[in-house]
């Protein structure tokens, strides 16, 4: 069931109406938000709910022997299992057949040969999501970090909860799972920020995503056939396509949350206005990336080892596992490794930029942010390409003569002739609101407009959002196959 479907508004009304009669009971508001989720996930393919049911009771019966146990040996023998079960199911459903292929072809190299079985998996949608979500439960109560939760209905809740379960954000249970043993009334204020917040969203999603898609997808499926300077103008709509699409899931996703009385942590802050790699992860995918800080990062010694080598490593290794738990494809772990690459160039060069000091603040500060952003963008060749062969010829036709190539000729045979006028009109939306939301909780605020002004803005928003969602139809989340 996706968030910009028809279905998904009659779904949500139903629950939120049921959910608030319930509001002076605390076990009905919870079984009420169990059997939606449920219901939410299984709309996709019911048989996968058994894995989501396998990671929250096993996960809860461990938590709770962890919690109990003073013995450390024991304790952590217990972590393993947990672990071994979480991973155990990810590491099957998401990459099996990639370890089958990469063995075979590296025992090739040595003239070995062998006939491997393929499965033909489903990949569950969200499994990335909430098995990070319930590992770090275990994880923390461990690290005596928290106290394992008794109640099994609250913990299932949190695991499940439909707004954030198939693409985030990965929520930490000491943030989320307390919010479920308390009542939620319903709160007005809440109520219409939830609104704008989704509203917001669900305008990232199908006014600007969707459409930059509808480039984007093109020249990468063809780009045997467009020349460097059409490449350049589809990886830079797939940057705005993949933050539209993902980041407004996220304020959906928030938005929902709050008018439910629930409050999901920021997973977005105006990325593309970092001014160097390490603050682009702290704006981007917020929630992913803090959890591999804590949970790779800070475990394998951080930035506290003694040896700049070592320290290099911790950094590499924790990028090129972001990369990888994005998909089982070389591609996915390259652009982490590019990453990782990017970081080291971005500490040399600050430290001679300090050096220097030739430059006004605030013409670095412009600089820096383009760079960062060229330097992105050029990573998601990699993301977006279908194999690394694709990337390198997607790379090598951008570097050569056709990168002088009118691009416009070959854009307006692609078909529609509305979509560049709206991604532009998205885009200088998205620009202001970026810019002048950028150190804000919250990703949607008008600012201190006179209401006219409000609501012109406000009614435009909502007609562009109307026309292309019947225009486009109900498009899939990129996220959702990760």
């Amino acid at each position: 069931m996706l968030f910009n479907s028809f279905e998904f508004v009659i779904f949500f009304s139903i629950v939120f109406f049921v959910y608030y009669k319930s509001y002076n009971n605390l076990k009905y508001q919870n079984v009420i938000l169990l059997v939606s989720s449920y219901v939410f996930y299984g709309w996709w393919d019911w048989r996968f709910l058994s894995l989501i049911i396998i990671s929250s009771i096993s996960d809860y019966l461990i938590g709770y022997a962890i919690d109990k146990n003073n013995n450390k040996k024991q304790r952590k023998q217990l972590l393993i299992l947990s672990l071994f079960v979480n991973l155990g199911i990810l590491g099957f459903f998401k990459y099996y057949n990639f370890f089958t292929e990469s063995f075979t072809d590296f025992i090739s190299i040595f003239g070995f040969e062998s006939n491997p079985s393929f499965l033909n998996i489903v990949l569950p949608v969200g499994i990335s999501f909430y098995t990070f979500q319930t590992m770090s439960y275990t994880i923390d109560i461990y690290r005596n970090k928290m106290s394992a939760n008794k109640n099994l209905l609250e913990f299932m809740t949190f695991v499940s909860f439909f707004p954030q379960l198939v693409a985030g954000p990965i929520e930490r249970a000491s943030h989320l799972l307390p919010q479920f043993g308390k009542k939620r009334k319903f709160d007005p204020y809440e109520f219409k920020e939830g609104i704008k917040q989704s509203f917001w969203g669900l305008f990232k999603k199908i006014v600007i995503a969707d459409n930059c898609a509808f480039y984007a997808n093109q020249i990468f499926e063809n780009s045997d056939s467009y020349p460097g300077s059409v490449l350049v103008v589809g990886v830079v709509l797939f940057a705005f396509q993949i933050y539209g699409d993902f980041s407004g899931y996220s304020d959906i996703a928030i938005g929902i949350s709050r008018m439910m009385g629930i409050d999901l942590m920021q997973n977005f802050k105006s990325p593309y206005l970092a001014e160097n790699i390490q603050d682009f992860w702290r704006r981007w995918h917020i929630s992913l990336s803090t959890w591999f800080r804590d949970y790779v990062y800070i475990p394998l010694g951080g930035s506290k080892v003694n040896s700049s080598f070592r320290r290099s490593l911790n950094i590499i290794i924790t990028f090129v596992v972001s990369g990888f738990w994005h998909g089982a494809n070389w591609t996915f772990i390259i652009w982490g490794a590019l990453h990782s690459l990017f970081y080291f160039i971005q500490t040399a060069y600050s430290k001679n930029l300090n050096t220097l000091k030739i430059l006004p603040a605030s013409l670095v500060k412009v600089f820096n942010i383009t760079v960062t952003f060229i330097a992105v963008t050029f990573a998601w060749i990699f993301f977006r390409a279908e194999s690394f062969t694709h990337a390198i010829n997607y790379i090598s036709e951008i570097g050569s003569s056709t990168i002088l190539v009118n691009p416009i000729s070959y854009l307006r045979d692609m078909g529609a002739s509305i979509q560049p006028i709206i991604i532009i009109i998205g885009l200088i939306y998205l620009s202001v609101f970026e810019i002048s939301n950028r150190n804000a909780s919250y990703s949607f605020q008008v600012g201190h407009y006179k209401t006219p002004v409000k609501t012109l803005i406000y009614c435009s928003l909502l007609f562009l959002l109307i026309f292309f969602r019947a225009t486009n139809g109900s498009v899939d989340f990129i996220y959702f196959q990760f």
